[in-house]
């Protein structure tokens, strides 16, 4: 009987220590061990940063380990467009026309049309953006002068762990040679791009901010953002904020989504990457999107 005491005084001591832990932990904390419990539902490497800009509240997962960014490089590359223009190297009303020996599979429309079929250069940069466009992003890399000049722009912003690898043309024919897409992608030896999700938060945080080369620019590269056609990640179950996002996919590989939750009370960087995954893509953005949808509530409701 004396055994038995002990064993259900344990047990009762454990229940007090676990409801004392519960009631002493911080909101913050809550939300972020929900949205551990989250990534767990799903076999990957995750990375994530959130940071709410009115609080600086924030929330860092694997944020510092460099992960496979496939398109949401795309938004270094904006930047750096709009930095030349800044500069007066060429305008946004500049014209491009389409030749068929810059058209890029995957992703974007500019591949479907007739050559010769006009645009602007802010068409190309909101094309590249909205609809992931590998066309425009070959394009505006030749106009920029390739991603060596993306990396020395990232790497005076203090991102130094944010690179550009290669180009689509470069990245489409490693995977036309390859065994297969699982097996380019196991070897890591073609990437599109580089960078941890604490550094892509950063970037977003200047943009938001309007410190992103400068407040004209910052403003036109997140309209262009809120336009973003694919929304099943971040966006999937968020009411109440406006979403300027950038995607990058590989899957069932690399799902990724960056962006900032906006409203007239709390403005949240969020910045979610998942490479190393093997299994369903649906359940992959959907954990995504709980990710998002926790996040969103918990600071909707925040005072």
């Amino acid at each position: 009987m004396k055994h038995v005491a002990i064993v259900i005084a344990l047990v009762a001591g454990l229940k007090v220590c676990t409801t004392v832990s519960a009631q002493t932990s911080t909101p913050l904390q809550r939300l972020e061990s929900s949205i551990e419990r989250t990534t767990k539902t799903i076999n990957a490497t995750w990375g994530i940063y959130l940071k709410c800009l009115e609080t600086n509240e924030e929330i860092a997962i694997g944020a510092d380990q460099q992960m496979e960014t496939m398109s949401t490089i795309k938004i270094p590359l904006m930047v750096e467009v709009l930095e030349q223009v800044k500069a007066g190297k060429f305008k946004l009303t500049d014209k491009y026309t389409f030749v068929q020996a810059d058209s890029q599979p995957g992703t974007g429309t500019i591949q479907r049309l007739d050559p010769g079929a006009t645009m602007t250069v802010k068409d190309l940069v909101t094309m590249m953006i909205i609809v992931s466009d590998n066309t425009a992003t070959e394009v505006l890399y030749r106009m920029v002068g390739g991603p060596d000049v993306v990396n020395k722009r990232m790497e005076s912003l203090g991102l130094t762990h944010t690179r550009a690898m290669a180009m689509p043309s470069k990245w489409f024919a490693a995977l036309r040679s390859a065994p297969s897409s699982e097996q380019l992608y196991r070897e890591g030896k073609n990437p599109f791009g580089y960078t941890t999700a604490r550094e892509m938060g950063r970037l977003l945080e200047m943009m938001e901010r309007r410190q992103l080369v400068d407040r004209d620019a910052s403003e036109l590269m997140l309209r262009i953002m809120r336009g973003q056609l694919y929304r099943t990640r971040i966006p999937r179950y968020v009411t109440g904020y406006t979403i300027p996002h950038k995607t990058g996919d590989f899957l069932p590989f690399v799902g990724d989504d960056v962006g900032v939750l906006e409203s007239d009370q709390r403005n949240i960087v969020i910045s979610i990457y998942t490479n190393n995954h093997y299994g369903s893509g649906e359940m992959l953005e959907n954990a995504i999107g709980r990710v998002a949808r926790d996040v969103a509530d918990y600071f909707a409701f925040r005072r």
